[in-house]
């Protein structure tokens, strides 16, 4: 059995995501910092990645990143941190840190207590607690929503009133898909109910929900009733435990958990939801009927603040809270809502896409692909993609996110647009009453949302010289400004104090004659690594060309190290290296790189990295990464023709 120094759990309420999302950015903040890692992952699908006992048992420490339980009673004894699922997405690195430091507490079980002398000993907010519970009932509520909305839509098919036995439109297929979605859809209320106590108080809030649920529905209050319902039965489970502890567990265990738990429960928790029924029903019908009228008598207010929360969070509780609206009308039969909501939702993920057409350059690699991937999840209804982009420079992203849901969700309104499905996103629009209308609001939202990312990421980039930070370390861009043209000598001059301003080392340091290389012949990358391997043993810097060479590959495969204006950057640190040095190849015919614009290399910067340097050669690669996006810079590097007019260059940008 291999052992974890670190083991964690991720789940959001969805199950689609943000799991998979906080997963990567744990493995990879973990591997950053040198450490092993096992994570679980709680998706729709199920558990994937269990911890066994024995793992569980030999980790050092152990991060819950989740929005629902994951049962965490098992790592009692063990340092415990628990934080929402967007917590472990924005920062690993600070939960690593945090579940190894010695201050964090160790972990007890929710459990009773039986040594009432023993402190209780909490590692998860009541905050945390109250969020997580009701995600939780909302992870195990909207596959239920989902196949009964979409097969409730499909019986509309054959007309609107083609369930109704006494309606001209009525087909006997139509009548058992919505019976079947309508009893799919009533389960909502219930099964919210029952998973907000499971999450408080285990098996037992579990028995309780579901009564307590069911009371709820059948009184009306719809799914405001739910959650306090959950609350209710979840906390009058934890009293009774508390209050039953004096009753010796060994020999009354199971009397507890199948008599009196459930029986006290659901008497108590059923009661006091039976005599809060009415004014729950009463908030609930009020809530509905207000958001009915606004969005007749003013869409364009209902539109913004529908957009707002769908942009808000992306998945998260205010994201929910307006999903949940929606599904809870149109259980009522109101088709409408649900259409700005869904919009508002669609609309992110899909300006991410947007704005990586609109301006490339100011994204990185990775960054591009997942604004890519983003047109096919935004495409099904799945927000959450739009989250890196938000995460990455939330105070300007977030308000733009939430001009084109608003934009989206008010044009919806506005011409009355339909959609009975709760989820699928285009998947469903031959169920919506207006469908191409539906897709340009979205895509004019998107579009809105995509410009002003755009902006801010230009803005950024330009800010930073053309540094683009991602979770994965740096990607060195190189692009062409058009506002660094040279008209005169002076200016060339300004325009040099300028770069010599931006560039923090003195690249000059690590460069000199014997280090540059000219009309190199080289066939493909592998001879040009091979070649510069072989050159920093020739000239005392490395003692093993095989070791130099791996990590130059190792590196690649990472992610190319390939520019613009073909130029390459390649890097090597290892043990084997004996100082921080630089390399400059020019080849005599270019190879293929794998570079942001597709050229093939001819020119080579490379850096020889100790292994005991402790990062000081982010600033050599800060340092040219700063002058690569100078055109002025590129050209004189393209056109010098001896190594004393390139060490001259170097020494006259960056002294």
């Amino acid at each position: 059995m291999k052992k974890y120094q670190i083991i964690a759990a991720t789940g959001c309420a969805t199950g689609i995501a943000h799991t998979y999302m906080a997963q990567e950015a744990l493995e990879q903040a973990a591997q950053k910092l040198g450490m092993t890692i096992k994570v679980e992952t709680h998706g729709q699908t199920g558990v994937e990645n269990h911890l066994s006992a024995d793992e569980i048992a030999a980790a050092e420490a152990v991060i819950v990143a989740a929005d629902i339980d994951v049962d965490a009673d098992r790592f009692a004894g063990k340092k415990v941190v628990i934080v929402p699922v967007a917590r472990g997405i924005r920062e690993p690195e600070k939960l690593i840190e945090r579940a190894l430091s010695d201050e964090t507490p160790i972990y007890k079980s929710k459990q009773p207590i039986l040594n009432k002398d023993e402190p209780k000993q909490s590692n998860e907010s009541a905050v945390t607690k109250i969020y997580t519970s009701l995600m939780n009932g909302v992870s195990h509520m909207l596959p239920l929503v989902v196949a009964g909305g979409v097969l409730i839509a499909i019986s509309f098919f054959w007309g609107i009133y083609s369930a109704d036995p006494k309606s001209s439109q009525y087909n006997q297929f139509a009548y058992i898909l919505n019976t079947i979605g309508s009893t799919t859809m009533g389960l909502m209320v219930p099964v919210l109910c029952a998973y907000i106590a499971e999450a408080i108080s285990k098996r037992s809030g579990l028995i309780v929900g579901f009564a307590t649920g069911m009371i709820a529905y059948n009184y009306g209050t719809g799914f405001i009733g739910a959650i306090v319902g959950g609350y209710l039965a979840g906390y009058v489970v934890v009293l009774l435990q508390k209050l039953l502890q004096p009753i010796p567990d060994k020999a009354f265990r199971g009397l507890k958990a199948i008599f009196l738990y459930p029986v006290l429960g659901v008497f108590i928790s059923g009661l006091i939801m039976y005599l809060i029924s009415t004014p729950v029903k009463a908030a609930n019908v009020g809530m509905m009927d207000f958001l009915k009228g606004m969005q007749n008598a003013d869409p364009i207010i209902l539109g913004i603040i529908i957009g707002c929360m769908c942009a808000f969070d992306f998945g998260g509780p205010v994201n929910k809270a307006a999903y949940l609206t929606g599904t809870a009308l149109l259980a009522q039969g109101n088709y409408y809502f649900m259409a700005g909501v869904s919009a508002a939702c669609i609309a992110p993920p899909l300006a991410t896409g947007f704005a990586v057409l609109m301006n490339a350059k100011a994204y990185s690699k990775d960054e591009r692909s997942a604004g890519y991937v983003n047109f096919l999840l935004g495409s099904t209804h799945i927000t959450e993609g739009a989250i890196p982009f938000a995460a990455k420079n939330p105070f300007f992203n977030i308000p733009a996110f939430m001009v084109g849901s608003s934009i989206a969700a008010v044009l919806s309104y506005m011409f009355k647009v339909s959609d009975p499905a709760p989820h699928g996103g285009f998947i469903i629009l031959p169920l919506v009453n207006h469908p191409f209308l539906w897709v340009l609001f979205i895509l004019i939202g998107a579009i809105v949302s995509g410009a002003l990312l755009a902006l801010i990421a230009g803005r950024q980039y330009k800010k930073h010289g053309g540094l683009v930070e991602t979770t994965g370390g740096m990607d060195l861009i190189a692009g062409t400004d058009s506002t660094n043209e040279v008209s005169s000598e002076n200016v060339v001059e300004e325009h040099q104090a300028k770069v010599k301003k931006e560039t923090s080392s003195d690249l000059s340091e690590i460069l000199n004659n014997k280090n540059v290389f000219l009309n190199v012949v080289a066939k493909d990358q592998s001879e040009v690594l091979h070649y510069l391997a072989n050159q920093a043993v020739n000239l005392g810097l490395a003692s093993s060309a095989n070791s130099v060479f791996e990590k130059y590959v190792k590196r690649e495969q990472e992610g190319s190290t390939g520019m613009e204006s073909g130029i390459a950057i390649p890097h090597a640190q290892d043990a084997s290296i004996k100082e921080s040095s630089m390399l400059i190849i020019k080849l005599k015919s270019p190879v293929d790189w794998n570079t942001f614009d597709g050229e093939p290399v001819d020119t080579i910067i490379s850096f020889l990295i100790p292994a005991e340097d402790s990062g000081s050669h982010l600033n050599y690669l800060s340092s040219t990464a700063k002058l690569l996006t100078h055109q002025d810079f590129i050209d004189s590097l393209k056109n010098s023709q001896t190594s004393e007019e390139i060490i001259k260059l170097f020494k006259e940008y960056s002294a």
